[in-house]
């Protein structure tokens, strides 16, 4: 059994990650902006509500755990998500630096992932142009400030092309830098599946300061 920090968890992506984590026997501390989005009622859940964009208070909420998982998102009809993804991840980052922790799992994007050589997804005009700037900022992160981390062990675990509703299965590829596709030239992947690739690295962890992806 682990003990979770997990930034962002009434999401999307968090809210799978919190029901696998659960699922798995793990402890789980969730960090949320509004703590009654939360419905579960678990004996290893505790819910919270946490500025993470204050590195103190980071540090305070992480300090004890055996791995912090991000799936931070300030939200995409924000009208600031390019500044508050860079700022609060950057906050995110130097908080669990003071906290000790020495895990850190971040819920990636695809847009980084290479389509071609030398070509990546954000760059290829396949995406829309409103999500652009919040998909850069998401890869400079990446780019910028985590391969750059020395003192954390990080992975940035970038999801398929499309991250949809869907089932676990349970089967699935992995890959590092490159998009998955399948026979049809689709790259997707159910979020009930990318929770489980998550907390399979938090029990088994198999990267380490790098990003990886995956897909059907």
């Amino acid at each position: 059994m682990k003990k979770i920090v997990l930034i962002g968890a009434s999401g999307f992506v968090g809210s799978a990650i919190l029901k696998e984590a659960l699922d798995r026997g793990h402890e789980v501390k969730a960090v949320v902006r509004k703590p009654e989005k939360i419905t579960i009622v678990h004996k290893n859940l505790v819910v919270m509500q946490g500025d993470v964009s204050n590195s103190d208070k980071v540090a305070e909420i992480c300090k004890g755990a055996d791995t912090v998982i991000s799936a931070y998102n300030p939200g995409w009809q924000n009208p600031d998500i390019v500044g508050e993804t860079t700022r609060v991840y950057r906050a995110i980052i130097k908080g669990i630096r003071k906290s000790g922790v020495k895990r850190l799992l971040v819920t990636g994007g695809a847009g980084s992932l290479f389509v071609s050589p030398g070509k990546r997804l954000m760059d290829a005009g396949v995406m829309p142009e409103s999500f652009l700037p919040a998909v850069r900022a998401l890869a400079e992160i990446y780019f910028v400030d985590l391969m750059a981390e020395k003192s954390i062990d990080w992975v940035f675990f970038s999801p398929a092309g499309n991250l949809e509703p869907g089932y676990r299965t349970g089967k699935f590829r992995l890959g590092k830098d490159d998009l998955i596709v399948n026979e049809a030239g689709e790259s997707k992947i159910s979020v009930q599946d990318y929770a489980v690739a998550m907390i399979d690295e938090v029990e088994k962890p198999a990267h380490h300061h790098e990003r990886f992806t995956i897909g059907y």
